[in-house]
């Protein structure tokens, strides 16, 4: 089989204003076009829409990552291409790649094999220059926030307490503690400062639950950089840096369209890890997909008890959207890593295993149905060594749950092999649902209690210890009026627990913490658990080493 540059590189692509014409029903004048293959909708077009009626939302999660990757994207690619065959109006909603993971560990996000959206060198490298924006506007408040202490600091700003970061959208461990401000009186004061990588940021996530102009620069203006002597607040709004940062970020708030190596619609726009951010496409792509789509598949970054609680917790209460079904990505290969085998002998068939690893797939079926109050199906993203009686043995697994589990071969056929995936879909979309939707923690607890929320009744954790500053911190930010925002919580992905090795489904574990961030532009706030960062590193073996420009131009070796 074709790689999967290969097979983006051997597409026809249509010309993307047909696509929006013809599945959308987006004149050409509503488009800001970004070459032939992608273009930006234009905001007031789709502010124009705002008395259609919403489709009918489909979130795309998984069970708990693993190295050899479950597929996710493609699965939401997969079953919208299958839906778009079957004659729905559907179109799917993405996160933008990171060129983090692009040139780190992970590789590309744009789907894989037959299941991919296009054009997929773009969409994995600078695309519309969405991240640039952010990164530049993130940065300006930086640069304001040096200067006004270097120009008198008329507020008073204590250098100690600044909490605002540079950004830059590439993995590089040695920035995220530097020292700024060093040469002398005329490059400002020093301090001791740091880096996250740009989808850490809170801008990325104001970017994402924003939907106008008006939100974006308001919620910027409220962003808290630090404090002064006396603990009180210093905002964005004060140093004078809201209109600006609006300015930077005006552009790329229109949502970004592209499509399917099928040809069905596609919004990719916004990206945020949801590991250490809310891990969902922006509010304005999904919104306006439901208002020009039957049907939206979506995907939230991760496993279920990471991206699909912050889609739920944090972008479903910001927004008032709720999915009407959710599917939930698995693999045998997954299941047999979380039954304890070796991720060099995943290739080989074991029943056993599977058998062992369905605690992990279980609890997330459990969450999403009993705290989540969401109708869910499974997606068995089957790969080439998966055996007959491997794929046998997970239907029937997830069946003794009371859920129905749909074989897919979406990555090899395409749309055709996600078609009783879709079908599947279609029944539950078309059937009342049993649950009653529903959030992990009500918005009057403190915050200590919906921590305490999320990691009992979703990652079944015994008990949750604080690190004394992060304990003095949570109790300042509730001190300053933001207690009723939601959490966040930051941790590794690939357990339910804070341990990365702590595989299958763990319980009566800690949950500890060992910072605290607010965000109080993007209305939620940050709780950094184990040895999770916000600037990640490179690995030992970089896709940046296998990424490479042919003499004719062509870019090899994404994935």
């Amino acid at each position: 089989m074709l790689s999967d540059i290969e097979i983006a590189n051997a597409a026809t692509l249509r010309p993307i204003r047909e696509v929006a014409a013809e599945t959308l029903g987006i004149g050409e004048e509503h488009l800001v076009p970004y070459g032939h293959h992608k273009a930006k909708v234009d905001l007031t077009y789709l502010a124009s829409l705002a008395d259609r009626p919403l489709g009918r939302l489909v979130l795309v999660t998984a069970m708990s990552p693993t190295p050899p990757g479950e597929g996710k994207t493609t699965t939401t690619v997969g079953l919208t291409d299958a839906l778009h065959g079957l004659g729905q109006r559907s179109v799917a909603c993405l996160r933008e790649p990171s060129m983090g993971p692009v040139f780190g560990m992970k590789g590309g996000a744009a789907g894989g094999g037959y299941s991919q959206v296009v054009p997929m060198t773009e969409i994995n490298l600078h695309f519309t220059g969405d991240f640039a924006a952010i990164a530049a506007a993130n940065n300006l408040l930086a640069a304001l926030i040096d200067n006004h202490i270097h120009h008198g600091n008329e507020l008073e700003l204590d250098v100690r307490s600044i909490t605002w970061k540079r950004v830059l959208d590439t993995n590089d461990r040695a920035l995220r503690e530097v020292v700024v401000g060093l040469g002398g009186h005329a490059n400002g004061f020093p301090r001791e400062d740091g880096f996250d990588i740009v989808v850490a940021s809170e801008l990325m996530a104001i970017f994402c639950l924003t939907e106008s102009w008006a939100d974006l620069k308001r919620r910027i203006g409220d962003i808290v950089v630090g404090y002064t002597r006396a603990m009180k607040p210093v905002t964005a709004r004060e140093l004078g840096a809201d209109g600006a940062m609006a300015v930077l970020l005006r552009d790329a708030l229109a949502p970004n369209l592209v499509q399917t190596l099928e040809g069905a619609p596609a919004f990719v726009h916004g990206g945020p890890f949801a590991n250490i951010a809310p891990g969902c496409s922006s509010v304005t792509a999904t919104r306006a997909g439901l208002r020009l789509a039957d049907i939206v598949v979506t995907e939230a970054g991760f496993g279920a008890d990471l991206g699909a609680e912050k889609f739920v917790d944090i972008k479903c209460r910001k927004s008032g959207l709720r999915p009407d079904v959710a599917v939930v990505v698995a693999t045998a290969r997954a299941l047999k890593y979380h039954g304890g085998v070796a991720l060099a002998d995943l290739g080989t068939e074991d029943l056993a295993a599977i058998e062992a690893g369905m605690a992990n797939l279980r609890r997330h079926l459990r969450n999403i149905r009993e705290v989540y109050g969401v109708a869910c199906v499974v997606a068995v993203n089957r790969f080439p060594t998966d055996t007959d009686a491997e794929i046998a043995k997970v239907v029937e697994l997830v069946a003794a749950e009371g859920v129905r589990a749909y074989p897919a071969t979406h990555f090899v056929d395409g749309g055709v092999g996600a078609q009783e995936l879709a079908k599947g879909v279609l029944q539950v979309l078309d059937a009342p649902s049993p649950y009653e939707f529903s959030f992990t923690y009500d918005d009057d607890l403190s915050l200590t209690a919906k921590v305490e929320a999320i990691a009992t009744r979703l990652y079944g954790a015994g008990l949750v210890t604080w690190d004394a500053k992060a304990r003095r911190r949570l109790l300042r930010v509730e001190h300053d009026g933001y207690g009723a925002l939601p959490v966040c919580v930051a941790k590794t992905q690939y357990s339910f627990s804070t341990d990365p090795t702590s595989l299958g489904a763990p319980s009566g574990h800690e949950l500890h913490v060992r910072e605290v961030r607010l965000s109080a532009g993007a209305g939620f706030v940050v709780v950094v658990c184990g040895d999770m960062m916000t600037m990640p590193g490179l690995p030992r073996e970089t896709a940046a080493s296998r990424i490479d420009l042919a003499d004719d131009g062509t870019i090899l070796g994404l994935s």
